[in-house]
Parts: structure tokens; sequence; C-alpha cells
């Protein structure tokens, strides 16, 4: 018992300083943060209230799949299927949620609340510290600027397309598609995942004529199993070669 006693602490000391981890994790919740005002101005300008805009801030809080809703109710899709774009898009959460439960080993009565705030940037904060104690502190500090300053610029964005009027005649239509472009840009680090990316922008931009708004995107989503699909037949191919 002394021997495991002594290991954790060996561990413990050999995490970062909390105030290193409080200042990263404010890093990314303020830069994230920020992008509320395009959510704001995106979805007053796709025709939400301003109600529906802060509730959707507030009750779904993940930027990739609010923006995804709100995109293609403006792009005249029906409510079901931008809701269900939305859901396949945070359906990633869950994935994040099975390896914080692990990591952060929180309370029972703590883990409800702390859902709200598994997305990617408090996963990806979390993960990166050496010991359990960073991960919480990551965690929380980065999942409670973030969602107080997110939820803040949605207001103030929506406020502010409702005094412009017409959002799309000052170009404001093009802020969410770039926002979510400059999140997305950075986790493409692979190969695989650039081609992911690369085949779902030709199959989503290559049936918006023909199908409904809002579909392509569901239909983009297969992108994802077709090029893992052809890379497993590729390293199948290889492996047979070296034989």
């Amino acid at each position: 018992m002394a021997e495991q006693k002594a290991l954790e602490d060996l561990h413990v000391d050999r995490g970062k300083p909390d105030a290193l981890v409080v200042r990263d994790a404010l890093g990314v919740g303020v830069a994230v943060g920020l992008s509320g005002f395009a959510f704001g101005v995106t979805s007053a300008g796709s025709g939400l209230t301003l109600l529906q805009t802060c509730a959707l801030s507030l009750l779904v809080f993940t930027g990739a799949s609010q923006f995804a809703l709100v995109g293609a109710l403006a792009a005249g899709g029906s409510p079901l299927t931008a809701a269900a774009g939305a859901f396949f898009l945070g359906v990633r959460n869950a994935f994040y949620g099975l390896r914080l439960s692990q990591l952060l080993r929180l309370t029972r009565a703590v883990r409800p609340f702390a859902a709200q705030w598994v997305i990617d940037e408090t996963a990806a904060v979390a993960l990166a510290q050496p010991t359990r104690r960073g991960a919480r502190i990551g965690f929380a500090v980065t999942g409670l600027s973030l969602y107080v300053l997110w939820n803040l610029t949605t207001l103030l964005g929506a406020l502010g397309a409702e005094a412009m009027g017409d959002t799309n005649a000052w170009g404001l239509d093009a802020a969410g598609p770039a926002v979510f472009l400059a999140l997305l840009a950075p986790m493409l680090k692979s190969a695989t995942e650039r081609a992911v990316a690369g085949l779902a922008v030709v199959l989503g931009l290559g049936l918006l004529p023909v199908l409904p708004a809002g579909v392509p995107v569901l239909v983009a989503a297969l992108a994802a199993p077709v090029v893992l699909w052809a890379r497993g037949r590729r390293e199948g191919a290889v492996r047979e070669g070296e034989r």
C-alpha cells in the first residue's frame, strides 16, 4: 500500500503545474468561445428567433452540430433532416464520454452536469494532461470558460444580426461555414482524415443540386466508411505483395 501511494505521489509530481493547465484551458476556451458570434449571426440569419438561437447554445452546446443544423435550415432543408445531420455530428461526443469517464472518475452526482461539457475542446485538453488532477482541472476550466463565453457571444451575435436586418446583404451568411472550416482544418492531421474530408466535400457539393436540402450532408457521412474500406483493401494488397 505504501509503495502504491509513493508511486501515485510521484506520478502527481510529474504532472504540469495547475497554473499552466488553467492557462492552456483558458486559451482554448476563450479562442473557441469567441466563435459563438458567428453562430449567433448565422442562426439569426437562417430564420431562428433569438430564444431558439440561445436555447441551441445552452442545451446542445456543440458547435459543429449547431452550425450544421442552422446551415441546413438556411438552405431550405426540413427540420428533420437538419436535426439528423446535427445528431450524427454529435455522436462523436459519446465516444469522448466513454474515455473521459475512465480518466476523470467523477462522482455520480457530478456526471450529468459534466456530460454537457463533453465536446472536442474539453476532451482534447483533458486527455493531454499526464495526471488525473490535471485532466479534471483542464476539463472543468475549458468547459466553464467555453460554455459561458460561447453562450454570451451567441446572444451578442444574434442581437447584432437582428439589428443589421438582412445578414446576407452583409455577406455574413458565410461566417458559419468559415468558422466551421477553421475548427475542422487543424483536426485533419493524417492522410486518411484529409481523404475523408475531401470525399465528403465532393459528395456534399455534387449532390446539392439533385437532392433535397439537408440530405447531401447525410450522404456525405458515407465518406468515412468508403475511405476506410479503400485503405483496408490497399493495405491488404500490400501485405499480399510482401508474401
